[in-house]
């Protein structure tokens, strides 16, 4: 009998997947699951460790999910978005898909014009993680798993990959994300890549927030979005949000439509490897949101390019109706050695660590 496409198979299991169940195939399985905490709670789906909703209340006490996405788990299959996924095995752009490491060269899938994104066409958001754990109580959590073979979408060696997902206090959320080299030294670069909208998923434009981000410098890049290497100030621009600043204020005056852009965070990490990264106001709401992370930079992108995509309840998401923070190595590392870098030999651990707290 003839085998059917695999596509049709992932639809077919993914259609029936729902809150705090899952449904299993020869080797995988697929679910929702949801983190819950009052009336505070977070919903997961492995496919992509994706997170797909995140509820919490205003200042009036009403309640609005905050996060970009959509209804059930089959539209995440062929989403080019990135909603809420997590990207690797390195997130962000790689340039031309080519890199030399210990003197060898490596060609990565090409998926975004000449180069390599967010580790190619069937990254990490692209596939099924195992959960290995969830747990109820008072700090809910779920951690997931993915081992990424040697030579995947071009990358050298095996890497055993975790993220937990954890409720770590009120209207709090941590993520912690680890990657161990098994056999060969690969770049690693993991990235939480939720659209965020504190007025509600569906309240429109993000122009009005009032952004902070404690970076006194960016990476700037070409029209490919490819560092130049060059670590440029950001004083005098319009990427200075080194004090409370609107979106909008500014954004007519970058190219590309909108933010899209690492920045360099300023000073050293505290004793437990994190420092404030950003923080975010939504005025129509009251809701807030402080981000906090132990990588060097963040990606600030306002959804430039968010064009009519059909999201939860049949709303529609247009430009710059989410913005992303997302703490990283710097873009496109392996080609420059004036960057930190994200070389991960034998036997090492990649740690990546984010705590958002979420006020109203």
């Amino acid at each position: 009998m003839a085998r059917a496409p695999l596509m049709l198979i992932l639809l077919f299991i993914l259609a029936f997947a729902c809150v705090n169940c899952s449904i299993a195939n020869t080797k995988k399985i697929v679910g929702l699951y949801e983190l819950k905490k009052g009336d505070y709670s977070l919903r997961i789906t492995n496919w992509g460790a994706t997170i797909t909703s995140l509820i919490l209340p205003d200042s009036k006490g009403n309640l609005a999910d905050v996060v970009l996405g959509y209804d059930g788990i089959g539209p995440y299959i062929n989403d080019t978005t990135y909603f809420g996924a997590l990207v690797g095995r390195v997130a962000n752009r790689i340039a031309r898909g080519r890199f030399v490491l210990n003197g060898k060269p490596y060609r990565l899938f090409i998926n975004n014009g000449n180069n390599s994104l967010h580790g190619g066409h069937r990254g990490f958001s692209k596939v099924i993680w195992t959960v290995k754990e969830k747990m109820d109580g008072d700090y809910p959590y779920i951690t997931l798993y993915y081992h990424s073979f040697d030579g995947e979408q071009g990358f050298p060696g095996d890497l055993d990959v975790y993220v937990t997902y954890k409720i770590s206090g009120p209207y709090e959320l941590s993520v912690h994300m680890n990657a161990t080299a098994i056999d060969k030294a690969t770049p690693a670069n993991l990235a939480q890549h939720t659209y965020w909208n504190l007025g509600g998923h569906n309240s429109g434009t993000i122009l009005s927030n009032t952004v902070q981000i404690f970076a006194s410098h960016i990476t700037p890049v070409d029209a490919s979005l490819i560092p130049t290497g060059q670590i440029a100030p950001v004083a005098g621009t319009p990427y200075d949000f080194l004090q409370p600043t609107t979106v909008g204020s500014h954004i007519k005056e970058v190219s590309g439509g909108g933010y899209d852009i690492n920045y360099v965070l300023d000073g050293s990490p505290s004793p437990n490897g994190m420092r404030k990264v950003a923080a975010v106001r939504d005025g129509r709401s009251g809701r807030a949101v402080e981000l906090w992370a132990n990588q060097p930079g963040v990606q600030f992108y306002t959804a430039n390019f968010l064009d009519n995509v059909k999201g939860k309840g049949g709303h529609v998401y247009g430009k710059h109706d989410a913005l992303c923070l997302e703490t990283q190595g710097f873009p496109d590392a392996v080609n420059h050695p004036n960057f930190p870098s994200q070389i991960v030999n034998p036997g090492e651990v990649y740690k990546h660590d984010m705590l958002f707290k979420f006020s109203f």
